[in-house]
């Protein structure tokens, strides 16, 4: 499926072929269509007939995180400036090549998808997500407690590495311990009862006898 794109700018003629596109000809009508519809990322002309490209945007940054690449015809580096720290992504300023305009968009979205998949660690069926500090496997969330979360994204962070009892404590010093008498074996073996098909036999964090604990790179 082609990705969504919203254009705001009173030029209709500017368009972004290879991408499914809305044209939005003043500031209110756009605010009003990112209100209604998603999209996966948003051109935005700086001199629009209603209200500055600059208050759109800083209206946008309010509510969501949508990429924005900036139109400006402005020579002004002050505009430019302003607009990326009001949250804009990039800029292009006008005139400027069609074909400029699709690598610009593609860079920003290909930017765009990285960046919303670093929070998430995938093996397998297993799903670590880092910002929502949740675990799932096979699409069901498992409850870990915050040390057993930290521990098990230290392993994961680290797979196919494995990792001595006090290499694990110097990664989670900033993980707040529920008890100091429970030791790294005893997080490991409830990370395990949440995750493993089988915890007497585990498959993604392993033990190497004398040396400490591997998570499997390869999962099913």
């Amino acid at each position: 499926m082609a990705e969504r794109i919203l254009l705001i700018d009173d030029d209709a003629r500017l368009a972004a072929p290879r991408y499914s596109e809305t044209i939005a000809a003043s500031g209110a009508s756009g605010l009003e269509r990112l209100g209604a519809q998603s999209y996966d990322a948003l051109v935005l002309d700086l001199s629009l007939p209603d209200m500055d490209g600059l208050e759109v945007c800083r209206r946008l940054r309010a509510r969501s995180d949508l990429p924005v690449l900036m139109l400006t015809a402005r020579g002004e580096a002050t505009d430019r400036i302003v607009g990326l720290e009001l949250g804009a992504d990039d800029y292009l300023p006008k005139p400027f090549e069609p074909r400029e305009l699709l690598a610009r968009l593609k860079a920003l979205l290909r930017r765009a998808k990285r960046g919303a998949n670093d929070s998430l660690l995938r093996f397998g069926q297993l799903e670590i997500d880092r910002d929502a500090r949740a675990v799932r496997v096979a699409g069901e969330e498992k409850p870990l407690t915050s040390f057993q979360f930290g521990l098990l994204v230290a392993l994961a962070e680290n797979a196919g590495r494995v990792l001595s009892r006090d290499t694990l404590m110097d990664l989670l010093k900033g993980e707040k311990l529920e008890a100091f008498d429970r030791s790294i074996d005893v997080h490991v073996s409830r990370i395990r009862a949440a995750i493993e098909d089988d915890a007497k036999k585990p498959r993604r964090i392993i033990t190497v006898r004398g040396a400490g604990y591997v998570f499997a790179k390869q999962q099913t």
